[in-house]
């Protein structure tokens, strides 16, 4: 694929070439954009999609987007629930996260699109939908994408750096050559839209036995996402869902299929365990399901994307702008590949446990599962993983405790028409230093950086990157 592009039509005015419009790649795409870099964003589908399959928005992301100014406009959406459940009793409560968005935002994934879409185009992306990715090729100074449009005509895009943000079957990957090494963990799940008699109680409701495992989500529009898998099932993708097979197991798992009818749309899907073995290469990047794929279990597979998306976009435009130096990209592989290998292991530990078919050692794991739950430290450490709350990246030896933490929302001293916490502060998409309020006089403005004053009387001086993240920390007296 890499070698086999048509000639270069006019040149398209793009720093960055991202392909795919899904959630990771129209949050990297807006980010760009508002930072002042020119951004071309391609996909494959002519047309959005008002087709879903994640629901689940964990803390980590609302946070994400408070630091954006459309976590608001994306909860309107949607309704929270206290915490996801795993199997029996056993789960994880994030109200007492230490955060403004203590719980789950469910609402469907078309929904998120929309709200970082709306940004994107807002900021000045310039988005071409109907376009698929031929091949590729890169050299010292750029990347060349080729195109076929759905008239079926083909060009050759160029930017400085590309993304692949295009999804388990990444044609960006595909054409680096790279591997995506893994397995298949569940095959033939099927999912269904369908109206409900009566609703489940404690939504989103799930639930897995021996015949195997059911979850139902609603959209608010009327419809639920069911989604359901029979124990020893290995259909292909293509095999039509047989809706009386999904409604015996829904009656497994819950007693009662809650009266299931009319189901407006079916499918089949795989999920399979994969990472690639490096996230950049060269002046091409891979994130979200271009670069990890994991088990829905959990809900972590679009939020671990988003973060990606997160971590980059401010380190391509500090490059592209010329106030870091080319090594800064590094850092995205660096911090972000553990990350995808972490949430690997805890979507296939919980995946893993819905599986097991013996009576025995379901007792087993359920009673474990909620002795487990039942100490604080390890609910609250289960809380701040799977919510991305508690994950951080590598710090230098010798550095503060806080390097490399996830910035809690400090309040910040009240001056008329500033910001009155730091989450509001890192809308201005760069760095934020955060010093003592007993630093007297409003601080100097540096050059890419918004200084403010913390409101508390803790003597702990901030240096937060644009992802909300301490890049460094220093006690003051």
């Amino acid at each position: 694929m890499s070698s086999s592009l048509p000639p270069q039509a006019a040149p398209v005015p793009a720093d960055v070439l991202v392909v795919g419009a899904g959630p990771t790649g129209l949050l990297l795409a807006g980010d760009l954009a508002a930072a002042g870099v020119r951004v071309t964003l391609v996909e494959k589908r002519a047309q959005e999609s008002n087709l879903t399959r994640a629901f689940a928005v964990h803390a980590r992301t609302l946070e994400t987007f408070d630091a954006r100014g459309i976590a608001e406009a994306l909860i309107a959406t949607g309704s929270f629930t206290p915490g996801v459940r795993f199997f029996g009793r056993g789960g994880v409560d994030m109200t007492r996260l230490p955060t403004r968005f203590p719980g789950v935002l469910l609402t469907p994934q078309y929904e998120t699109e929309r709200v970082l879409e709306e940004r994107a185009l807002k900021a000045g992306a310039v988005l071409r939908r109907g376009a698929e990715v031929t091949g590729l090729r890169q050299d010292a100074d750029g990347v060349d994408v080729g195109i076929r449009t759905a008239d079926g005509a083909t060009e050759t895009l160029r930017a400085a750096y590309a993304v692949g943000a295009d999804g388990v079957r990444s044609a960006v990957r595909k054409a680096l050559g790279l591997p995506f090494p893994g397995k298949s963990v569940l095959r033939s799940v099927m999912l269904a839209d369908v109206r409900l008699d009566t609703a489940p109680p404690g939504l989103p409701a799930f639930r897995g036995v021996k015949e195997g495992f059911a979850f139902l989500v609603p959209f608010g529009d009327g419809y639920y996402r069911a989604i359901a898998w029979v124990h020893g099932s290995d259909l292909p993708s293509t095999a039509p869902v047989d809706f009386e097979e999904l409604k015996a197991v829904t009656r497994a798992a819950f007693g009662t299929d809650f009266g299931m009818h009319d189901p407006r749309w079916t499918s089949r899907f795989h999920s399979d365990e994969r990472q690639v073995p490096r996230y950049r290469e060269g002046r091409v990047f891979l994130a979200g399901d271009a670069a990890h794929v994991h088990s829905p279990a959990g809900g972590l597979g679009m939020n671990t994307g988003l973060q990606d998306a997160a971590n980059l976009s401010w380190k391509l435009a500090a490059v592209l702008k010329g106030t870091a130096p080319e090594s800064l990209l590094d850092s995205y592989h660096d911090e972000r590949h553990p990350v995808g290998k972490l949430v690997l292991r805890v979507s296939g530990a919980i995946v893993r446990g819905v599986l097991l078919t013996s009576p025995v050692t379901r007792r087993l794991r359920d009673t474990a599962a909620l002795a487990a739950m039942s100490l604080p430290f390890a609910a609250d450490r289960g809380a701040l993983v799977v919510s991305g709350i508690g994950i951080s990246y590598p710090a230098p030896p010798g550095s503060h405790p806080l390097t490399g933490r996830r910035a809690p929302d400090l309040p910040l001293a009240e001056r008329a028409g500033e910001p009155t916490r730091l989450y509001e502060a890192l809308r201005a998409g760069t760095h934020v230093r955060v010093l003592p309020r007993e630093a007297g006089a409003p601080p100097q403005q540096e050059a890419g950086v918004t200084t403010v004053t913390r409101a508390d009387a803790r003597r702990t001086a901030l240096l937060v990157r644009p992802d909300g993240y301490v890049a460094e920390a220093r006690e003051l007296g």
